[in-house]
């Protein structure tokens, strides 16, 4: 079939689908059949074969399938009739194509040789070139292979030189760049590496590795705190040393305007100092390095709380003191050394760690640390009794305290815990000058001191302040007025306010402060220990007037000596006696009581004295009136008499108040117990002849009083103290009783000072001597007469006590 010519095989196709003979004739359709038949018509020629069946459905659809078959054979009639005429126009081409071809078959012959033949000789000469490219091929891809085993390597080299390096760090025990390394070879190296069986391994072993890591870093912490443990002391030995050394802690508390400035830099360099000393003895990089690690874990929380609660634990092991502390400073030293040391690590901590403890962690420790201290330090301190130690303690916790205060801790309750430790270095000191004082009244000889030459004047009147111009005159040999007591005592309390001083360095007071504390401390020695000490003095038993008399007179000195104390005070504090708020020193009121005492005791002595005497008196109390010539005095009263010039010859240093009082005393005593003898109720009958004897008694000491053994007395004053003795003895040896009963309560009475109650006495042992002596007095009409008189006189005098009592 000629190509552009109408199909008809549709056509056909259909009608033998439709099984209807060609040639029938079918009946005239209407127009729109016609219509109708055509458009299926056109729809079958125009589609496939395979989907003419939904066409060819509606011609069965309809009644006009004959028409339509007429129709179909009329349209393939004329499509065979065109492909005919097409056929027919170009045949001749036709067969001129075909003998083109057959042409062209004899030349493909010959091509088909020529291409064999090439293809022969192209296969021979390709066997050497496949050969080389086959080795090419091979070449190539062994150079793929190497590429890609270099670009494989490029990636794990790195990791297994990162492990490398990680277990070099592992084995050099740097664990801090061990984790930044195993850290880096999870998220960057092993990624980039690739799925490989070590890679797998690695990662596997990772959490092992950081936990020995973790491990081993607290570990190592562990050491570090032992070791600290082990080494504070050593610390706090190395940063108290260097605030010695440089001695400028407490200058910093107060500093010249012109140092400030310069000051301000020698803090820091001392604690620096400080820190390389400690940095010497531990190692902090175990701190550090396990902070970092932690950090880098996840777990710095983890990390501060086992620090911090691990260090709360040791800060309260290092405040637990030792309990025989209080017995030696090295004891105290090893105390403060250790919570210096604790304190001076948790600030280098704070510093350089950037969190692991704050601020408030350190100070609540401090809080701790100093209740806990100075309630041991109020604990030991109590039980010593040794003021070096206690004044080398207060000298340790100054610089424990300025240490401290250097690092930023508040320090003011350690300065008042020493402010009360002062009251009990005070009171520690005046039983140490309680029993000097003791020691040197006890070596004292209570004896003038002799002085041969200058020097020697002048080596007693450099530790005494001698105010004597009379003195000065005298030429050697000579004697100071008194003992070695005096010079001793007065160097002492120089001593003692030198103490005082001692303690009070150091402690940041001002100069009024300490003036204060010095002159209430020195009181306290002068009106409690050296009273009570001179007290102790003067009421010993073995204490003599002479050591009596030496007694005044030194205290005297120490009196007048009291404002050379006053001003030796304000040399050493800068604070003038006459401030308004300087206390005063009680030494004048102390010595004067002393000086009272020692007065009184002179009294009582002496009249102890006089007793002794009294006691040899030997009266014969039924003596009988004696014959005509005087009565001599009794042999002990003459004694009495002569001990007492001896000892009123010994007055002559005293105080002329004294020695007249003594005297006035003494004879009063005398006059005294003359009387008691004749009151004395086992002496039941006296004679009027003991009277005469005792009256030859009185008129002895009587003459005594008028020689004047102490001068001073005006006119006959010391008569005064036999007055009423004299007066009782003159009534009843001149029997003067009718002026007595006359002139009793008058002023002007003769015997003013006979208490009718002793005369009444005094007449009824004679009532009695002469009843018993005078058995046959009825028969005498004389002796009947005086008994008579006797009962009248007393009669009288009861009368007469009635009168005044009423």
């Amino acid at each position: 079939m000629t190509h552009g010519a109408p199909s008809v095989e549709p056509v056909r196709s259909a009608r033998a689908q439709l099984g209807i003979p060609s040639g029938a004739t079918c009946r005239m359709a209407s127009v729109e059949t016609a219509a109708e038949h055509e458009r299926i018509l056109r729809e079958i020629e125009s589609t496939d074969t395979n989907c003419i069946g939904p066409t060819l459905r509606s011609v069965y659809d309809g009644q006009e399938h004959g028409l339509f078959m007429e129709k179909l054979d009329v349209r393939i009639r004329n499509h065979d009739r065109e492909i005919e005429k097409m056929c027919n126009h170009h045949f001749q081409g036709f067969v001129d194509s075909i003998t083109e071809l057959l042409k062209v078959r004899g030349e493909a012959q010959k091509l088909k040789s020529q291409v064999t033949e090439t293809n022969r000789h192209l296969q021979d000469d390709g066997k050497e070139l496949m050969g080389s490219m086959e080795e090419l091929q091979k070449c190539r891809v062994q150079q793929r292979n190497m590429a890609s085993t270099i670009d494989k390597l490029s990636h794990c080299l790195p990791v297994l030189e990162m492990y490398s390096r990680l277990q070099e760090q592992m084995r050099a025990k740097r664990y801090y760049p061990a984790l930044r390394t195993l850290e880096q070879l999870e998220h960057t190296c092993l990624p980039r590496a690739g799925q490989y069986r070590f890679c797998s391994i690695m990662a596997e072993n990772s959490p092992k590795l950081r936990t020995q890591i973790r491990d081993t870093a607290m570990t190592q912490l562990r050491d570090f705190l032992e070791s600290i443990r082990k080494h504070s002391d050593k610390i706090g030995e190395t940063a108290i040393r260097q605030v010695r050394g440089h001695g400028f802690m407490s200058d910093l508390l107060t500093p010249p305007p012109k140092k400030k400035l310069q000051r301000l830099s020698q803090p820091e360099a001392v604690k620096t100092d400080i820190i390389d000393g400690a940095q010497d003895l531990v190692d902090f990089s175990p701190v550090y390095c396990c902070l970092h690690i932690y950090t880098v874990l996840g777990l710095r929380d983890v990390f501060e709380n086992y620090y911090r609660k691990q260090r709360r634990k040791q800060a309260r092991l290092v405040l637990q003191p030792h309990s025989n502390m209080h017995e030696t400073l090295e004891g105290y030293r090893r105390y403060f050394n250790q919570i210096a040391g604790f304190f001076v690590v948790e600030d280098h901590v704070l510093h350089t760690t950037q969190g692991l403890v704050n601020r408030a962690y350190v100070e609540e420790l401090w809080e701790l640390a100093l209740s806990k201290l100075i309630a041991a330090l109020r604990t030991h301190s109590s039980y010593c009794d040794n003021p070096d130690l206690v004044l080398d303690l207060k000298n340790l916790i100054v610089l424990f305290a300025d240490t401290l205060q250097g690092f930023g801790f508040p320090v003011s309750q350690l300065f008042d815990m020493l402010l009360e430790m002062r009251e009990q270095y005070g009171e520690i000191l005046l039983k140490r000058w309680n029993v000097t004082f003791r020691q040197v009244l006890d070596q004292d000889n209570f004896s003038p001191i002799p002085v041969s030459t200058e020097e020697e004047y002048k080596h007693y009147t450099s530790q005494f302040p001698v105010q004597d111009p009379e003195l000065d005159k005298l030429p050697f040999p000579k004697k100071l007025p008194f003992s070695q007591f005096v010079p001793k005592v007065y160097s002492q309390l120089k001593e003692f306010i030198y103490a005082c001083l001692k303690y009070s360095e150091d402690l940041h007071l001002s100069s009024t402060e300490v003036d204060d504390m010095i002159r209430k401390s020195t009181n306290l020695l002068l009106t409690r220990t050296l009273s009570h000490c001179l007290q102790y003095a003067i009421k010993k038993k073995n204490v003599g007037l002479a050591e009596l008399v030496q007694v005044i007179i030194n205290t005297t000195h120490l009196e007048q000596s009291c404002h050379f104390l006053e001003e030796f005070i304000s040399n050493i504090t800068n604070v003038p006696p006459d401030s308004a708020n300087a206390t005063k020193l009680y030494g004048t009121s102390t010595f004067k009581d002393a000086r009272h005492a020692a007065e009184a005791e002179i009294y009582t002595n002496l009249n102890a004295k006089i007793d002794q005497f009294l006691q040899l008196a030997d009266y014969d109390w039924m003596a009988p009136v004696p014959g005509g010539g005087s009565l001599e005095a009794s042999d002990y009263l003459m004694d009495l008499i002569a001990f007492l010039n001896s000892t009123f010859s010994v007055f002559t240093n005293l105080p002329g108040k004294v020695a007249q009082t003594a005297c006035m005393s003494a004879c009063k005593h005398i006059s005294t117990s003359l009387t008691q003898l004749l009151l004395d109720p086992e002496v039941r009958q006296i004679s009027l002849g003991a009277l005469h004897q005792l009256n030859a008694d009185v008129k002895e000491c009587e003459g005594f009083a008028r020689a004047g053994p102490v001068a001073g007395f005006q006119g006959d004053t010391l008569l005064l103290a036999f007055s009423d003795l004299r007066q009782l003895l003159e009534l009843f040896t001149l029997w003067d009783w009718s002026t007595y009963l006359a002139d009793y309560g008058k002023a002007t009475c003769k015997y003013l000072r006979v208490n009718p109650h002793t005369a009444l006495a005094l007449l009824e042992k004679m009532k009695e001597t002469s009843r018993k002596n005078n058995v046959f007095a009825q028969f005498r009409k004389t002796d009947r007469d005086r008994q008579k008189l006797i009962d009248a006189i007393i009669k009288q005098l009861r009368n007469l006590i009635a009168q005044h009592h009423t």
